[in-house]
């Protein structure tokens, strides 16, 4: 039976799989400044274990979206949901190794872990008011996208609720007048973490759809119809199969 041309083939993704293997002991194209070593030297067991985890896990994805997200003409600004942030590392990994991706960190305790995680993965942290979105941290965002690197926002992180629309993406995408990318994500099999957005675990071995989906700068004009849009599209792009487990208040 023919391949389904619309279908990343099995061989492609090994050959994928075979170049991450490589990149597990590469180090990051330059340390991240202002991170102990102690810190990224405590934190590189735990990077080691997630990257062999996702390893196993299978990606698959249309040709076109496959095209997008290997495409490094340029910085993009990718959108996805906070509670798929599990693969983000090993997608950057996978289809833009060298193409510096930088996502907002908070500059609490918390977030330099956050960090020194991002830094043994080959990411970058930008340190900021994520909660909040403010005027410096979507400056410090817009200056990352014009100096060419890519960056990466949750529009309902860092606390929820779980797929609401912050205005944060829609706000750096106009200033920054830079490709957007949605990101969408459909596990197979997953757990859920008993967390405020239910946070997908992929299992070992299992199977990931992929999309990226480009989004057209020019609906970005009307900041309030864009979120609409995003949101619309995000949810469309990542089916929940499992629910979230119910959190029980203590």
């Amino acid at each position: 039976m023919p391949a389904n041309p619309g279908f990343v083939n099995a061989a492609r993704q090994a050959c994928v799989i075979c170049e991450t293997r490589t990149a597990l002991n590469t180090p990051p194209e330059r340390p991240e400044p202002g991170i102990p070593l102690w810190r990224r030297a405590a934190i590189w067991p735990v990077a080691a274990f997630i990257r062999l985890w996702l390893m196993t896990v299978r990606f698959e994805m249309p040709a076109a979206d496959l095209a997008v997200i290997t495409n490094l003409d340029g910085p993009t600004l990718f959108i996805l949901w906070h509670n798929r942030l599990f693969m983000t590392s090993e997608i950057f990994s996978r289809y833009r190794r060298g193409h510096p991706v930088h996502g907002l960190v908070s500059a609490s305790s918390d977030g330099a872990w956050l960090a020194a995680y991002f830094s043994v993965v080959g990411m970058r942290a930008v340190r900021g008011s994520s909660s909040r979105m403010g005027r410096e941290a979507a400056s410090a965002l817009v200056e990352v996208l014009r100096q060419g690197s890519d960056v990466g926002i949750t529009p309902d992180g860092p606390r929820g609720p779980c797929y609401e629309m912050k205005p944060g993406a829609i706000i750096v995408a106009r200033r920054a007048r830079t490709r957007v990318v949605l990101v969408g994500m459909d596990f197979e099999s997953s757990w859920r973490v008993s967390s405020w957005d239910g946070f997908h675990l992929p299992r070992p071995f299992s199977r990931v759809l992929m999309r990226f989906e480009p989004f057209p700068v020019e609906q970005l004009k009307d900041r309030d119809e864009a979120a609409r849009l995003v949101h619309a599209r995000l949810v469309e792009m990542n089916p929940d199969r499992k629910p979230a487990p119910v959190r029980r208040r203590a």
